[in-house]
């Protein structure tokens, strides 16, 4: 979807730093070995799909990604055999000193977040929701917008199957795909993502789904969760 019909800018965001700890965690990655060609395709390939959607993305996930591919190169270049690479020479070390921070930093502000605060922005729930817990009386673990890229990436495959192709007079909106996403979410404690794509749907309807998701998550109407990590995905009124 590059034609300029929708482009957004999400606070949701964190950066890409938040973006290469995802993938680390992900792939259960030791963050002071990160293998760096692994990382940089898997980050490019993330970078690919915001780009689809025409999210707007800031300077600083292009310049993260042209720092990925200097520090590729330079793993690629020969390692002298009688030199063996100091940590001073490994050319992803301040890159891991910055990710080893950022993690440090986002822990501390998760403590402080489960702190209660006064003052709090109160939002009216239905009478099956929790603000706190699943519907099920499972773990929740509450999804960043890496998570749903990926769930959206294996969804567009799944359209792919069927119609890529927009039907003449199609009119899908964002503000349309929103109100059906709160509807349906009015008639059952919880809705799987693939649920909420229907058999046959075409690319720019699977596109202006995802992006309802991302701005009613942005409007703090609703949150995506799993119950344990990288399962099926969630979403939930709030």
């Amino acid at each position: 979807m590059n034609d300029g019909t929708y482009e957004v800018k999400l606070d949701i965001f964190e950066g890409p730093l938040d973006l290469l700890l995802y993938l680390i965690k992900k792939n259960e990655i030791d963050i002071y070995n990160i293998p760096i060609a692994l990382i940089t395709e898997q980050y490019l390939r993330y970078l690919e799909i915001m780009d689809s959607l025409n999210i707007d993305l800031a300077g600083e996930y292009l310049l993260m990604a042209a720092t990925l591919l200097y520090i590729k190169s330079q793993m690629l270049l020969p390692q002298s055999e009688e030199e063996p690479i100091e940590e001073e020479k490994d050319p992803r070390t301040e890159l891991v000193k910055q990710i080893v921070a950022y993690q440090a930093y986002k822990e501390a502000a998760l403590k402080l977040n489960e702190r209660p605060l006064l003052e709090r922005d109160v939002f009216k729930r239905p009478p099956f929701s929790s603000p706190m817990e699943p519907t099920d009386g499972g773990t929740l673990i509450e999804l960043d917008i890496f998570s749903l890229a990926e769930a959206f990436k294996n969804l567009m495959v799944r359209g792919k199957t069927v119609s890529t192709m927009e039907i003449n007079g199609e009119k899908t909106t964002l503000a349309e795909r929103m109100h059906t996403i709160m509807e349906r979410l009015k008639e059952s404690p919880f809705l799987y993502f693939g649920e909420l794509i229907e058999e046959g749907e075409t690319t720019k309807a699977i596109i202006y789904t995802f992006l309802a998701i991302l701005e009613l998550m942005k409007l703090r109407l609703i949150r995506a969760y799993q119950l344990y990590p990288f399962g099926p995905i969630r979403i939930q009124c709030i």
